[in-house]
């Protein structure tokens, strides 16, 4: 089939305006408040900054909230293993359901106290951390950002959250904590205060992660200009 001239002015024309509206949209995206001028890297950059940002702050909202952590469909904390050791006096408590019920409860509200402490360290991290492969984590999985910050981190949370968890303890000196604790020889409120961080580390990352699942599922919900662009881009 033969093509006219004027058809194939009229093709070249409109494969130019694609082009056009192309580099357009792209160019929206680098210039959006918040970006500097060093090109995509750096706006992608900042949406990496603006996702962390709000999946920190939606996660710590959540579980600083009262009974956060036990009402958390990802974040409830499980009993930790210190708890779980048997023989002796402990076979009597920690095998009635309702006891340990109780006491995992009240575990969870001592997080809360303990996620008060690491937010501001969260916080802090993500408004200066170097991200070098910022593209790479905004098309990797729901959770990619979440997992490179708890890298980047490592045992920070845990570290910070130690101190803070032996001291509210034992101010609240709980019956049932008490209790829990008299029947293991051997074994301290510094040495609950220890475990139960591990466990509130692992549950606060898994609530980060979950936030930052929302935020990609539904990104128009941040009303963030420069993050929904660039998670609509990718």
């Amino acid at each position: 089939m033969l093509i006219s001239q004027a058809d194939a002015v009229a093709g070249t024309l409109l494969a130019r305006r694609r082009f056009l509206l192309g580099a357009a949209a792209v160019s929206g995206l680098l210039a959006l408040p918040g970006c500097a001028t060093m090109g995509g890297q750096m706006s992608y950059t900042e949406a990496v900054r603006h996702l962390l940002e709000l999946a920190t702050r939606n996660a710590f909202a959540r579980l600083t909230a009262p009974d956060g952590f036990w009402t958390s469909a990802v974040a409830r904390v499980n009993m930790p293993t210190l708890f779980g050791k048997r023989g002796g006096i402990i076979q009597g408590i920690l095998t009635s359901d309702m006891f340990r019920e109780k006491l995992q409860h009240q575990l969870n509200r001592f997080a809360e106290d303990g996620a008060r402490k690491a937010a501001p360290l969260v916080a802090d991290t993500v408004r200066t951390i170097g991200i070098a492969n910022a593209m790479a984590l905004l098309k990797g999985e729901p959770t990619a950002a979440t997992t490179f910050l708890r890298n980047q981190m490592g045992p920070a949370l845990v570290n910070a959250m130690i101190p803070e968890l032996d001291r509210v303890m034992r101010v609240a000196d709980d019956p049932i904590v008490n209790q829990a604790i008299s029947a293991l020889a051997g074994v301290n409120i510094g040495d609950a205060a220890h475990a139960l961080a591990l466990e509130a580390d692992n549950a606060i990352w898994y609530e980060i992660g979950a936030a930052e699942a929302d935020i990609r599922r539904n990104p128009e919900s941040t009303n963030d200009p420069l993050l929904i662009a660039a998670l609509k881009a990718l």
